[in-house]
């Protein structure tokens, strides 16, 4: 049987209301793939302190929770993935690619330009309509 993962995505837009963009790293699964950063909601935590507290590890910046966008499960070859995306506001900091291979500012109208993994698809569908 496959194991659930349940993850978190942030959906961060700058001043120019661009979407930031994460490109997983060749040493990550699905490298080369576009996602909205996050990750793994650890027990016991809420959506707001999962989305934190990951942005804060992966982009050494900080964001506050505005609201949950999406919230869709996708089933990969040997997991499934249930990822929440939630809007965020960047408080402090920016953001900076440690984890992932580069980092991109884009007009929503441009998303469906880029390679997303396939669990970020119906975000980037919802994103582009509105």
């Amino acid at each position: 049987m496959k194991k659930l993962i349940k993850v978190v995505g942030a959906i961060i837009e700058n001043e120019n209301r661009e979407i930031l963009c994460a490109l997983r790293s060749k040493y990550m699964s699905l490298p080369n793939q576009w996602e909205f950063p996050g990750g793994k909601i650890e027990d016991g935590e809420t959506l707001s302190d999962a989305i934190e507290r990951e942005i804060k590890e992966e982009l050494d910046c900080s964001v506050e929770f505005i609201e949950v966008f999406n919230d869709h499960t996708h089933e990969y070859e040997n997991i499934i993935v249930n990822l929440i995306t939630i809007r965020c506001k960047l408080v402090d900091g920016t953001p900076t690619a440690d984890e992932h291979a580069k980092l991109l500012w884009l007009n929503p109208t441009y998303l469906e330009s880029l390679n997303w993994a396939p669990a970020d698809i119906p975000t980037v569908k919802k994103l582009v309509i509105k």
